[in-house]
């Protein structure tokens, strides 16, 4: 039981006092770009697939 103590005690002292959490703006700036990211890969991937069922439908006509 004491190890699991000195766990939870040594955790929290590691949060509070040795992690740099990262201020409000890099948060901010960071969640604009992974929203940018994401935006550019599903346009990506839409523009992959609108050619691959173009060429397919070329191919195997109806």
């Amino acid at each position: 039981m004491k190890r699991i103590v000195t766990y939870f005690k040594e955790a929290y002292d590691e949060l509070v006092h040795k992690v740099s959490w990262p201020t409000y703006a890099e948060l901010t700036n960071s969640a604009v770009v992974v929203l940018y990211a994401s935006l550019l890969i599903a346009l990506v991937v839409f523009v992959m697939d609108f050619c691959f069922q173009n060429v397919m439908e070329f191919v195997y006509p109806h």
